[in-house]
C-alpha cells in the first residue's frame, strides 16, 4: 500500500512516499477493523511533528497527520460496531474512550507516536472510530477529530456559556473557525481577531459579531474591552499562547475562562500571576478530547447541519505542497488531503 512517511529526519523535505506491505483481512484481530483512508486534514500539531518540533525524540519512519476518514473494508470476527462499507472516522487517541484520560491513553496519538491517517489503509480497534456525519463529505468529516473536537469542549464542555456570553476566538485557524460556529450555536457574541480584513469579513459571513485587525490594533484587547462595556469577554480561545495570553488574561472577564490550545506564537514566556489570582480567571489546557466526546459532538453537528469550513483541499501527490501552505498561514479553516 502506497504511504506518505517522515523517513529518516525531520522536516518537509524528508516527507516521502512510500510503500508498505498491504494489510490481509484474513488476519486482522478479531475486534480489528481494516479502514481505507480517503482523506486527512492538517493541524499544527502535524506540521511540528514533521518538523521534529513536537518530539524530537519520535521514532521514525512514521506516517503522519492525525486526522482521517475512510471507509470500513473489513472487520474481525467479534466486531459489532462497524461493518464493510462504513465510513468512519478515527479517534485522536486511540485508547481513550471516556471521562479523564490517563497517561498511557494519551501515548495512542495517530501521527505520532503511532501512524497516522496519511496512508491508503489503516487498521484500527473498532472503540478507535465513529460514523461519519451522514451529511458531510469524507473531507469534511477528517477535520472533526482534531480541530473540531477541540473546539467543541473549549467552547461547549468547559466553556460555561450562556445564550449572550462573549467568546473571543484568535485568529481564523481551523479550531479558532469551529470555536466561532459552536459558540453561535449556543446563541454567544463571538469576537474574531486576525491580521488580514478580508478573513475577518469572511468571519463576519459565518456570523462573528465583531472583528479586530490585530496588526492594526495592536493593542487589540483594548478594543476587547471596549466591546464589552469594559467587563472582558466570558471566553477566550486562545490559540497563540506564550506570545499572547497576555492580552488574552487582560481581556477576560474576571472569573472568566481561558481555553489554552495552541502555541502558535510561542510557548515559553514570562508571565504575570497577579490577574489570574486577583480576578479568579480560569486557564483550561485543552487536550482534544475523548471518544465519546466524539460522538456527543457529531450529534450536534448532525441536528445543526454544521459544515467545516475548508479553505483548500490537496491532492495526494501534493501533500508537501499542503505542509508549505499550513506553514504559510493565510488559510481560513482547514486544509485537507483528498484520495
Amino acid at each position: 500500500m502506497k504511504v506518505w512517511e517522515i523517513k529518516s529526519g525531520f522536516g518537509i523535505e524528508n516527507l516521502v512516499k512510500a510503500e508498505r506491505p498491504d494489510p490481509e483481512p484474513a488476519k486482522l484481530s478479531p475486534r480489528q477493523v481494516l479502514v481505507r483512508m480517503t482523506a486527512t486534514s492538517l493541524n499544527y500539531r502535524d506540521f511540528l511533528m514533521v518538523m521534529g518540533q513536537y518530539n524530537p525524540r519520535q521514532k521514525l519512519p512514521l506516517i503522519p497527520c492525525s486526522d482521517g476518514a475512510g471507509v470500513v473494508e473489513a472487520v474481525g470476527n467479534e466486531v459489532q460496531l462497524w461493518k464493510k462499507g462504513d465510513r468512519v472516522l478515527p479517534i485522536f487517541a486511540q485508547t481513550w474512550l471516556n471521562g479523564v484520560p490517563a497517561i498511557d491513553h494519551l501515548k495512542s496519538t495517530l501521527g505520532g507516536p503511532a501512524d497516522g491517517c496519511l496512508t491508503e489503509y489503516q487498521i484500527f480497534d473498532e472503540n478507535g472510530l465513529v460514523p461519519t456525519p451522514k451529511h458531510l463529505t469524507d473531507a469534511e468529516g477528517a477535520t472533526l477529530a482534531c480541530a473540531g473536537l477541540t473546539a467543541y469542549n473549549a467552547v461547549v464542555t468547559y466553556g460555561e456559556l450562556i445564550p449572550g456570553s462573549t467568546v473571543v476566538t484568535l485568529g481564523t485557524g481551523g479550531v479558532s473557525i469551529f470555536a466561532l460556529q459552536f459558540a453561535k450555536l449556543c446563541g454567544a457574541r463571538v469576537i474574531v481577531t486576525s491580521s488580514s480584513d478580508e478573513k475577518l469579513a469572511k468571519a463576519k459571513q459565518l456570523g462573528a459579531d465583531e472583528g479586530i485587525n490585530y496588526k492594526s490594533k495592536t493593542n487589540w484587547e483594548r478594543d476587547i474591552r471596549k466591546h464589552t462595556k469594559m467587563i472582558g469577554a466570558d471566553l477566550i480561545i486562545e490559540v497563540g499562547g506564550a506570545g499572547t495570553l497576555p492580552k488574552s488574561m487582560m481581556s477576560v472577564r474576571p472569573f472568566g475562562t481561558i481555553a489554552l490550545i495552541g502555541v502558535l506564537a510561542g510557548g515559553e514566556s514570562q508571565l504575570s500571576l497577579y490577574p489570574i489570582l486577583m480576578q479568579g480567571v480560569k486557564v483550561k489546557g485543552i487536550i482534544v478530547g475523548s471518544r465519546a466526546d466524539f460522538v456527543n459532538m457529531n450529534q450536534s453537528i448532525e441536528y445543526h447541519k454544521l459544515k467545516p469550513v475548508i479553505d483548500k483541499s490537496f491532492s495526494w501527490d501534493s501533500v508537501p505542497e499542503a505542509f508549505q501552505y499550513l506553514k504559510q498561514g493565510s488559510h481560513f479553516g482547514k486544509v485537507v488531503i483528498e484520495w
